[in-house]
């Protein structure tokens, strides 16, 4: 195999990984925004709300996310909603994103005690304060890993990005490929940056649940 190309080439790595970073960084930002509404949608005691929120997240959980990309950036255009590719792709990663942190989100907190929440009723608090002081808090703990593991899925799924045009890592690594002719060897790196980065959040997801186990023992 034949790895010159690296020498010329280099920085189209590393430029594709920015955008590849800022972008999963951005997505799951807005992915987590989206997720917490749904979560609080599909558990609220109105039927109506319940099913959009099912029916939202059944729906973007159902369908590749190449779909939702061709969706948002050319779906959204026949209807007079012109959006950049910037923008388009950050949108279509949070929309999906949303999705399956709903479930992330709605698994932490009915993994909170309900004897605690009884106990805030009996003390006067209301639903919205109950929320946001006994149940988040403590869900936010429980699905701490989970969401970091998220930004691993985000990180990969950016490399769908590439068919609008955004210049991330497998972008890049499609315009190395046309210009040295070499169909193999440049995917082989590509690969070995985007294990790294899975990798790297990985070992931290670790260290971050066994902190949290540490704590929780101290309590």
């Amino acid at each position: 195999m034949n790895f010159e190309f690296l020498s010329t080439y280099w920085m189209y790595y590393v430029e594709g990984l920015k955008i590849t970073v800022i972008y999963a960084i951005f997505s799951v930002l807005f992915g987590i925004i989206l997720g917490v509404a749904l979560a609080l949608m599909k558990l609220s005691k109105l039927r109506v709300l319940r099913g959009i929120a099912v029916s939202y997240i059944n729906f973007i959980r159902g369908t590749p996310i190449l779909v939702q990309i061709y969706i948002v950036y050319f779906g959204l255009y026949s209807f007079g909603i012109s959006l950049s590719d910037s923008t388009a792709g950050i949108a279509a990663l949070a929309i999906n994103s949303g999705a399956y942190v709903a479930e992330i989100v709605r698994a932490g907190i009915e993994a909170v005690d309900r004897g605690q929440i009884e106990a805030a009723h009996s003390l006067g608090l209301s639903y919205i304060h109950t929320t946001r002081l006994i149940v988040i808090p403590q869900a936010v703990k429980n699905i701490l890993p989970a969401l970091c593991n998220e930004f691993i899925v985000v990180t990969k799924n950016t490399s769908m990005l590439s068919i609008i045009g955004i210049h991330d890592l497998m972008y890049n690594t499609d315009t190395i490929r046309g210009n040295t002719f070499l169909a193999f060897e440049p995917l082989i790196i590509v690969a070995v940056i985007y294990f790294t980065v899975s990798y790297i959040v990985t070992k931290f997801v670790g260290i971050l649940e066994r902190r949290l186990k540490a704590s929780d023992n101290r309590s």
